[in-house]
């Protein structure tokens, strides 16, 4: 499973998510996404929770708005997937509606992956 989840990072990024990551950078990164996620299973802000988004499928809250691209991606929220996103959202999945322009540092989104990890239940 290691193996898997390290596809698609590169150099200090892949030997951080192999070692879990640095949580406690997680966390600070992860500030810039409170603006609009909550880590409280449930509780959607102007994006959807991100609760237990490790293993989730993209668009899986029956009671969260979703972009019709977002709904009919198909993807699993894997750490490899959550990496493709983070780092360019409108390339890995276009028309999607999140503002954001991504996260281009590997050893930033290996870290906010391993805090999503550890923070959902």
């Amino acid at each position: 499973m290691a193996v898997l989840l390290l596809l698609g990072l590169t150099g200090a990024a892949q030997a951080q998510a192999a070692s879990g990551g640095d949580t406690t950078r997680g966390e600070r990164l992860y500030a810039d996404c409170a603006a609009c996620h909550s880590l409280d299973q449930g509780v959607h802000a102007i994006g959807p929770s991100l609760y237990g988004i490790i293993g989730r499928k993209a668009g899986g809250y029956a009671d969260y708005r979703y972009s019709p691209a977002i709904k009919r991606s198909g993807i699993t929220w894997t750490a490899q997937a959550l990496d493709s996103f983070l780092a360019d959202p409108q390339a890995s999945v276009p028309a999607n509606r999140m503002p954001y322009s991504g996260m281009p540092d590997a050893a930033d989104r290996a870290d906010l992956i391993a805090y999503l990890r550890a923070t959902g239940k």
